[in-house]
């Protein structure tokens, strides 16, 4: 592990006890993530914001974990994955989804695969995505709402899985059985 601290009530700096103490309430635990990004405030509050936002945009649970777990195992964030792998049970995704993205296979239906390849689409283009690009994800049922809701998930994934990068964060014990690999 790199020398990033994981920080806790006692270690963080002021600004970031209170949001330590919004990851502890809501998720029962302060993650790893957190407690890294907990040496800037201003890290770990557009953090917990945009999680919010994500939650609160046009996709649901099904669609929420294509796109994190898409990007996840695109930038092979070897904490992420895990993490989202045990987000998804608790939201009640399917496992041939979860399945899905984390082997990188087709998923169950057409609609979530175009979302899937929107989604690399964007990150891969970073955003100079085609007109073809654009009109398959239309076609598929999705509208320009959506198209922006990708860019909100990938605002917050690029957060969550360059930190894990540099800073090695340890996967959480909750999460280490789902721990992953990318398939070679």
């Amino acid at each position: 592990m790199t020398d990033f601290k994981l920080h806790d009530k006692s270690t963080a700096p002021e600004a970031s006890k209170p949001l330590l103490e919004n990851s502890e309430k809501a998720m029962g635990m302060i993650p790893g993530l957190h407690a890294v990004m907990a040496e800037s405030p201003q890290v770990l509050e557009a953090y917990q914001t945009l999680h919010q936002l994500v939650l609160d945009s046009a996709f649901d649970n099904d669609e929420k974990t294509v796109v994190w777990q898409t990007i996840n195992v695109e930038n092979e964030c070897h904490y992420c994955v895990p993490a989202h792998t045990g987000i998804a049970k608790m939201m009640d995704v399917s496992d041939d989804i979860i399945d899905a993205l984390r082997n990188e296979t087709p998923l169950p239906n057409d609609k979530l695969e175009a979302l899937r390849t929107f989604t690399l689409a964007v990150m891969n283009k970073q955003g100079n995505v085609s007109k073809e690009d654009l009109k398959a994800f239309y076609n598929a049922g999705y509208g320009k709402r959506q198209v922006l809701d990708v860019i909100l998930v990938l605002s917050q994934k690029t957060m969550s899985n360059y930190i894990n990068h540099i800073a090695e964060t340890p996967i959480d014990e909750p999460f280490k059985k789902f721990e992953w690999k990318k398939p070679s």
